[in-house]
């Protein structure tokens, strides 16, 4: 729509969103007219008119077997379009028009904002399956022609009330009709279904709804007289009320088709199966990170034990294995606290490689310095955890054995997750400036324990690659290459 309404009319931005507006409204007027609605705004040079925008009911059969968006058509071809542009006005004129031996009542209906007319909507309705209408569909009726008037009119839709139609109540999924004391004149079959499972037992016809819904609705003291008044009808709003074990979505709109309120409409929808399965997720959710809360405090519970068994060993290297193998749980454990505070299994893994780093940098405190550059990105739970175990050992295995005792120097981690490159794939790069490798060395078959863990986790659990190489003027540089899921 904008860019037809760019490139062949002269409305202004402010009038472009005021149809916007309109067209996330009028599924509710073409549902109510059982019609099918075509928005035609006039042309920068007012001779023709260009169709923006399409909308066929939920409520009965189209008018239009073809897509009209995008359609122009010269001025006086439509002659109701004219008059209801020109004069301001509802032209219902004319006879039935008969497209592909359907015969079709057309209508128009102003566009106003500010005064000012901005289109005209073409209502269609098929009558090929004409019938004596029913007490709902003679409600539908009434109450879409009091929307076109305020249409007409200028104050629908509500300016500021902005509606998403894919969650909002519809006509079909239950109507209240009041009146301008917020009387139920009429309720369609599923919002008496919908007020039952709340836990009325007799008709909603004749109860002032409102304080019908409050006496439904759980006790809440002050509440409840704004609950008479949003359920009254007396203000747009959209609100939920929940009592008897049901809930229920309700949307008000007043009807003011002549500038005073005359009544409202009550669309409402049961959305107590909804609910219930949205509660279930959250208590899912919650579990689920109570459970990684958990796995993280028996995680440091075992560093802690491992910790403490180091410090009773008289053997070095034995100290030095069972120290190795605390920044190895504790690496794992700091996934599990990172998704212990997510709503997902995904995590954000800058966070948890920078915790990774000063972890292993405490092992020369004051003598090299580790930095990182680049993103990581968002990660799964399946991937962050072995890549923050592989990071920890690949680290290590940097500080332990590039530089001398004493010796000062620099370990550097670049990353490039997948949304900077062309495929879904993460890159990381672990280098520093120190001794470099041995004579020979080949890491497919050292037998070092870390290097071990790396290959068995990035070649088998990861699926990457995993290589060590001489830096380009001193040093080592690690090169992971890892697949990781596209982020969205």
């Amino acid at each position: 729509m904008n860019d037809l309404v760019r490139q062949h009319t002269a409305l202004s931005d402010s009038d472009l969103e005021w149809l916007h507006l309109l067209v996330s409204e009028w599924q509710l007027l073409s549902d109510l007219s059982f019609a099918d609605l075509v928005l035609w705004v006039p042309t920068l040079d007012g001779t023709r008119y260009v169709s923006v925008a399409q909308m066929r009911p939920n409520t009965g059969p189209t008018s239009y077997q073809d897509d009209m968006v995008g359609h122009l058509v010269p001025r006086g071809r439509r002659p109701l379009l004219d008059a209801a542009l020109d004069e301001g006005r509802i032209v219902r004129e004319g006879d039935p028009e008969w497209r592909e031996e359907v015969p079709v009542r057309v209508e128009s209906i102003p566009v106003r904002r500010e005064g000012r007319v901005l289109g005209v909507i073409a209502r269609n309705t098929n009558l090929l399956t004409v019938r004596t209408p029913s007490r709902l569909e003679l409600t539908y009726l009434q109450s879409a022609s009091d929307l076109a008037q305020m249409i007409a009119a200028g104050t629908f839709p509500f300016p500021g009330e902005q509606v998403d139609m894919d969650s909002s109540p519809r006509a079909g999924d239950g109507l209240v009709r009041l009146d301008a004391e917020g009387i139920v004149q009429y309720a369609s079959p599923n919002a008496l279904s919908a007020y039952h499972r709340l836990g009325l037992a007799a008709d909603l016809v004749g109860q002032h709804l409102g304080q019908i819904t409050a006496e439904l609705a759980p006790s809440r003291g002050p509440v409840d007289e704004a609950l008479v008044t949003l359920a009254s009808g007396y203000a747009p709003r959209e609100f939920e009320v929940e009592g008897n074990g049901g809930v229920i979505q309700l949307r008000a709109i007043p009807l003011k088709p002549k500038g005073t309120r005359i009544g409202s409409l009550v669309l409402l929808r049961d959305v107590t199966e909804l609910r219930r399965r949205e509660r279930e997720l959250i208590t899912k959710d919650a579990t689920i990170r109570e459970i990684h809360h958990r796995v993280k405090n028996n995680l440091q519970t075992v560093a802690a034990l491992l910790r403490l068994q180091a410090r009773r060993m008289d053997s070095d290297r034995g100290r030095e294995a069972l120290n190795e193998a605390v920044r190895r749980v504790g690496s794992i454990a700091i996934v599990h606290e990172t998704l212990s505070q997510n709503l997902d299994e995904r995590v954000e893994f800058d966070e948890i490689a920078d915790r990774v780093i000063a972890m292993v940098a405490e092992i020369s405190p004051g003598k090299v310095t580790c930095r990182r550059n680049g993103r990581f990105g968002i990660l799964d739970a399946e991937v962050a955890t072995p890549l923050s175990m592989v990071l920890t050992e690949v680290l290590q295995n940097a500080l332990e054995h590039a530089f001398a005792q004493g010796e000062q120097g620099t370990v550097e981690v670049s990353a490039v997750c997948g949304e900077a490159r062309a495929d879904a794939r993460l890159l990381i790069t672990v280098k520093d400036d120190g001794r470099g490798l041995p004579e020979g060395f080949d890491p497919q078959r050292a037998g070092n324990l870390g290097l071990q863990i790396v290959r068995t986790l990035v070649e088998g659990e990861l699926g990457g690659t995993f290589d060590m190489l001489p830096g380009t003027e001193r040093g080592t540089k690690v090169v992971l290459d890892i697949p990781v899921q596209p982020q969205k």
